[in-house]
Parts: C-alpha cells; structure tokens; sequence
C-alpha cells in the first residue's frame, strides 16, 4: 500500500484497514447494500428545489473533467463495494444522460459478480429511442424519471429552462419500449407549488405499467428555500388521491425500501410514497452514495465525504480500499431525518446536484 493518499482528513487516516466481509453493519447495525453513483454534477435543468439558477446559473464551477471518475475507476469500485455486499446500484448525477458514453459504464458494471439490480434516475429529457436501447442492452435493468408538472407552463417554471414537457413524455415511452420496466415516475411535492399535479399525474399513469412516486419536500443542499410549511406529508399525498382513487397499502418489495406501497383497489396499478420527512426510514437505511469526483457519503444529508478517488489514484490495492470502505461504514452513525428540527445544530450539506437524490 502506498501513502501518497493526499488531502485526507485525520479522521480518515484514523480509519481502520482490513478486508470486507459480507455482514457488513454501522453503528445501528445497518447493511451496506445499496451504492448510489453520481456520474456528474451537471444538469440541463435547473430544477428549484436542487440547482436553482440563483446559485447554479452562469459562472457556477463545475467539476472538471480530469477530477470525475473515470468509468474504469467507477468499475474497480463497485467490485470493491460488491464485495462488502452491495446488491443493487442507482445511476444519477446531475443529469446522468450528460455523461457522455453512459452506456458504457453500464456495460462494464452489469458483469460484475454480486450486484443484481442497475437503475437509473434521470429526467428522461435527454431519453431518445437509440438511447434507451442502448442502456438496456448494455445491462441497465430499469429507469425513474423525475416528473413534478404535467401542466406545460408549471414544469416549465419549476425547470426553469426552455425544455418542453413532451421530452421528457417521450422519454417514459422510450424507456418502456425499451423494457426498461418497472418505470417509476417521481414527483416532489412542495405545498402551495404542485399539489394540483398529484392527481394529474395519477390519472396520467393509472392503468399503465408506470409506477407514480410521490416524494416530500426535502431539505437536501442549501439553497432550496426549504421550510416545514412547504412539506405536503405522505398523509395528505394518500388523502388527496383517496378523495378520487380508493388505495390500499401493499408490503414493502424488499427490506430497505424507502416508498411505501399503494395498490389501487381496482387493480388498475400502484404508487409509491417517499416519507423521509414525516416519516423517517433512517433505521433501515442500508444506502451509501458516490458523488462524481469520487467522494463517499453516508448519508444524502451529509456535510463531508471521505475522499476515494485519492485511494483509487494512489494504486492501493483494492483489499486497502475495501479495508478504507470497511471503517466508514463501521463508524456511520447517520440519522439526519429522524433528528431534524430536535435542535441539534444544522451544518452545510451537500448539494443535491453532486450525489443525487
């Protein structure tokens, strides 16, 4: 092993080195299972509630290029991390479609031995038919786009971009053509914003193999404007579609799942639900996040990541790596939802654009 690690931190030099084990669990016993990998900070949409122009408008610095990991050294991580249990991996960014050659990440993470699920969240703008073709063949099992307005001049506000809405339409189609299913279709609900689309966008999806996701309003980041009083709760998301659509709660599909599960009685479909700030899920937890320059969070509110691309770059073996891995997740305490507004105080966090949601 070589010491040239750079710009750790004495917390990360302080970390433990050994072997990964298949039963790896933090500090409240939670399994590392899931990685969420950011291939980019960009975006062609500036979306308000994660890059409002106001703080990624013009002259905003980008990650450059040299500093992003390069498909090869995405590849040898996620071996590493396959090897210390994780099953299933999320392509995000940014807008992951950006990623030039995207496809061919995929290709060389879907042989790898262990992961058995690769999805992708994007926001279907940038979907052509050649293009989901292109991530179904080359192992992507299935796609979620985010979807906030079926009103034209509502998306076009909360986008803030001249982007038209039948993109990203066409994009949930490309994707089902493909056989990129199940399709999740993820709205974030801000109160007094797009409370009126939820029910739009149920009707849109009702009978079709499109699974519609409600998400609450998130303090992600720092600059999103949050407030308690903009969160519309997953209670009043399901009160409102009940008030057209009878629904009954379906069990979760694996242990970790972060929605929860809405089947219409008439067995014309299901929904989902994301509750992360009425109803906390911190305890089951299981997900660790890989922003585009190679920095590992624990946590999607966290304010530092530990800083793997120095590891990768320094030509440690990848039992050193998995051993640098094996401390962070072994000393991970992280449970921002279930003590936010408890008093503690709030520091910096990641912007939503580096490690996605």
């Amino acid at each position: 092993m070589t010491n040239n690690i750079g710009n750790l931190s004495k917390i990360d030099r302080a970390l433990p080195v050994g072997s990964g084990n298949k039963k790896l669990v933090d500090t409240l016993c939670r399994p590392l299972r899931d990685l969420r990998i950011s291939v980019t900070d960009r975006c062609n949409f500036r979306c308000v509630y994660c890059m409002p122009k106001a703080h990624f408008g013009t002259g905003h610095q980008f990650v450059s290029h040299e500093k992003l990991l390069s498909f090869e050294e995405i590849a040898r991580t996620v071996k590493v991390f396959a090897n210390l249990g994780v099953e299933k991996l999320r392509i995000t960014g940014g807008e992951p479609l950006i990623r030039r050659d995207i496809e061919k990440l995929i290709s060389q993470l879907s042989p790898i031995k262990g992961i058995r699920d690769i999805c992708m969240t994007t926001n279907g703008s940038l979907l052509t038919p050649a293009k989901a073709n292109a991530l179904k063949e080359s192992g992507l099992s299935r796609i979620t786009v985010s979807l906030d307005a079926l009103d034209d001049a509502l998306f076009t506000s909360l986008t803030d971009v001249n982007i038209k809405l039948d993109r990203v339409l066409a994009g949930i189609e490309n994707a089902l053509a493909a056989g990129l299913s199940p399709v999740k279709v993820n709205m974030v609900v801000i109160k007094d914003t797009n409370e009126s689309e939820i029910l739009k966008l149920f009707r849109r999806f009702r009978g079709s193999p499109v699974i519609p996701r409600f998400i609450e309003f998130m303090d992600v980041g720092n600059c999103n404007g949050w407030a308690t009083d903009k969160v519309v709760t997953a209670t009043e998301i399901i009160e409102i579609i009940q008030s057209e659509f009878p629904l009954e709660p379906l069990a979760p599909s694996y242990s970790g799942e972060v929605a929860s599960r809405w089947s219409h009685i008439d067995g014309s479909g299901e929904i989902g639900v994301i509750a992360s700030v009425s109803e906390p899920f911190c305890g089951s937890c299981n997900r660790a996040r890989l922003s585009a320059e190679g920095q590992l969070y624990t946590c999607l509110f966290s304010t530092q990541g530990h800083d793997l691309r120095a590891w990768v770059r320094a030509h440690n073996s990848d039992e050193a790596l998995a051993g640098y891995i094996t401390g962070i997740w072994h000393h991970r305490e992280d449970r921002y939802s279930e003590t936010r507004g408890l008093g503690t105080r709030v520091q910096p966090k990641i912007e939503m654009s580096y490690i996605g949601g």
